[in-house]
């Protein structure tokens, strides 16, 4: 069977793009596109997931303008899984409520499109269809994902539908014996925040800045006659968010990569 990716339409026709649920009888299509995508293996187990919808949700992309029987052969997809906001990675970047112990995360694990059909804005609308799912969960909080770092187009999607990368994780991914960097991106929905917003961290650092020249101040009172510079050196550092994150391998059951 000829391998979608290799299906070109420029010239002959106008894509016809729908969107369907993906269905068992997508796996072994499935399989293939993310073997030709991506430089991460995934274990059987994931597609089986993936095509039964167990643990898994996912919408796929088909061109039905295609006149070579296969109009009803995946051109794209996305998968995505729900995740316990307690239990998630990303608990510190969210302003969590305590006495709401069933906030929910959607976590986007793969995305891609084959590469004669991009440029159509169907990952975009992919993402979109993710985000409007995820609000119709109320205890949803945000949608998140990772980036590999040199997938400049992926990240340029994700800022241009203003996703907040908040964190670069180095190392996350180990893909044929070499290390490579992550973005963590996030979209907050149904309220969801962050747990230090513009305001409020413009405000601590106003409140940082104030407490400090009141220290200042008293040990100007206190040991008058030395420099002030002798007594405002300080050797702390401040970061607005760390983390350590498990390393995703090259076999991997979801790891949030990336393709469009």
């Amino acid at each position: 069977m000829q391998h979608s990716s290799m299906v070109d339409w420029r010239g002959r026709h106008r894509p016809v793009i729908v969107y369907r649920p993906i269905r068992p009888s997508d796996l072994e299509v499935l399989e293939k596109i993310h073997t030709y995508l991506f430089p991460i293996r995934y274990e059987p187990e994931f597609f089986s997931n993936v095509v039964n919808g167990h643990d898994i949700v996912s919408w796929g992309v088909v061109d039905r303008s295609r006149r070579d029987g296969r109009n009803d052969e995946l051109i794209g997809f996305v998968t995505a899984r729900i995740v316990p906001a307690k239990d998630s990675e990303i608990e510190d970047l969210l302003r969590f409520d305590t006495a709401k112990s069933d906030q929910k995360l959607v976590y986007i694990l793969t995305l891609g499109v084959v590469d004669s059909y991009r440029n159509l804005g169907i990952a975009s609308s992919l993402i979109q269809e993710v985000i409007k799912y995820a609000s119709t969960i109320p205890m949803c909080r945000a949608v998140y994902l990772h980036v590999i770092s040199y997938n400049n187009p992926a990240i340029y999607l994700y800022q241009k539908m203003n996703f907040q990368c908040v964190r670069r994780l180095h190392g996350f991914y180990f893909i044929n014996g070499q290390h490579y960097d992550s973005f963590l991106f996030i979209y907050y929905i149904n309220g969801g925040r962050s747990p230090c917003s513009p305001l409020e961290l413009a405000t601590a650092m106003a409140t940082y800045v104030k407490s400090g020249l009141k220290l200042v101040a008293a040990k100007l009172w206190k040991n008058e006659g030395k420099k002030a510079s002798s007594r405002c050196g300080s050797s702390n550092e401040t970061s607005l968010v760390t983390a350590t994150q498990s390393k995703r391998s090259l076999t991997v059951e979801g790891s949030g990569y990336q393709c469009v």
